[in-house]
């Protein structure tokens, strides 16, 4: 109710079209609302810390405090991720969002290693009482509400902008509310016993926020050294390519995410050779305009001509085909020739096939055994083959 009123008042209609502009102005609200939530939830647990005397109320508090610096670094990643291409920048700024992730991933682990290393040494220090008795727990109890909301939040807004940095921010308000609810399970349990149980539940949330920081840090840089795009976008490329006349067939896709919802995208076009060069340029135009038109991707398409009408071409290409669907029906075969001699005879079969990545049997014994295959036909046939491995 409260996240529609917020989305409702300050990003008007990001429910049903949601623009770039309206991207960042989501992303920018996100972060504001987690930076005014998690300043005063941290404000309130130092000062219960101070008066209780609890380092793991004050590790909550500073949790909570690295939260809001999180929401400082992610409205200002979403807002400089929207600022248009420059001189310097030719592929936009998207990946600043990357950047801030980056950031909030070292500066929670820092915390985290900082308040481990504190709780293990309390565990050898003098305990004292946890003071505040049942007020204290109370309010402490109650900000566990506020961190439930702004998972709830947090959750709806990554969903709606496919945002991993925000997403990352749900979870961890999920796991803050675990570790408050431990740490209000130590206050109870404290008084009633002298075993350090406010050191231990101190190391335990330590452990929580490293494991988080740790899952953003590794998402992060996954995004940053380029990692496989998601599989509907691949297959959404592909459908959109392929609905475009004169498109026969794609292949060697490569994807660069600039950004959320900013892809550069290079792939190879199979195409008619038997019209002319204008034509084959139109062709490619056509399928790059209806791409862009349709989805957050700038394609780059190069032609692959083949003959559609030359019944030697047709001929040998099935045969090939045929085979290379035998030795394994996950290769792929393109950019097939053929190669001849001066008199007209066919000696060689040129064309690139697609295998997976480490493949257990070698390139060479694979040419090998489709060579044989192919001089059952022609006894001093040649394969001519370009080796690749599929960038999705």
């Amino acid at each position: 109710m409260l996240t529609n009123l917020l989305l409702k008042v300050f990003v008007p209609g990001a429910d049903k079209v949601l623009t770039p502009e309206k991207r960042v102005r989501c992303g920018i609200v996100s972060g504001i609302v987690g930076i005014v939530c998690n300043a005063v939830l941290a404000v309130v647990k130092i000062a219960l810390a101070v008066y209780a005397g609890s380092i793991a109320i004050a590790a909550d508090a500073v949790n909570n405090l690295s939260d809001a610096g999180t929401g400082i670094i992610t409205a200002i990643g979403f807002r400089i991720s929207g600022a248009p291409p420059d001189a310097e920048h030719p592929f936009g700024h998207g990946r600043t969002e990357y950047v801030a992730g980056l950031v909030v991933a070292v500066l929670v682990m820092v915390l985290g290693i900082t308040f481990l290393k504190d709780s293990i040494a309390s565990l050898f220090q003098e305990q004292k009482s946890i003071k505040g008795g049942i007020v204290t727990i109370i309010i402490f109890a109650s900000t566990v509400l506020v961190k439930c909301w702004l998972f709830f939040f947090y959750r709806k807004i990554a969903k709606l902008l496919s945002s991993d940095v925000i997403r990352a921010a749900a979870y961890d308000s999920l796991s803050d509310c675990i570790g408050t609810l431990l740490v209000i399970a130590s206050l109870i349990a404290s008084r009633y016993t002298t075993f350090p149980l406010d050191a231990v539940a101190g190391i335990i949330l330590a452990l929580m926020i490293l494991w988080a920081g740790g899952s953003i840090l590794k998402d992060t840089v996954n995004k940053l050294l380029g990692e496989l795009p998601e599989p509907d976008l691949v297959e959404k490329i592909k459908e959109t390519i392929l609905s475009s006349p004169g498109i026969d067939g794609v292949h060697d896709i490569i994807i660069h995410n600039y950004g959320e919802n900013s892809y550069y995208v290079t792939a190879h076009a199979e195409i008619s050779c038997d019209g002319d060069r204008f034509s084959a340029h139109d062709i490619l135009e056509n399928a790059e305009i209806l791409v862009e038109k349709t989805l957050p991707v700038h394609l780059l398409l190069h032609g692959d001509p083949y003959s559609k009408s030359d019944p030697e071409v047709i001929f040998w290409r099935s045969r090939m085909e045929n085979e290379v669907a035998k030795y394994d029906a996950t290769f792929k075969l393109y950019d097939f020739r053929l190669g001849k001699d001066k008199d007209g005879e066919v000696y060689a079969l040129s064309y690139h096939l697609l295998i997976p990545h480490k493949y257990t049997v070698s390139k060479e014994l694979i040419h090998l055994e489709l060579q044989k295959k192919m001089q059952e036909y022609k006894k001093d046939l040649v394969l001519e083959i370009q080796f690749l491995n599929s960038y999705i």
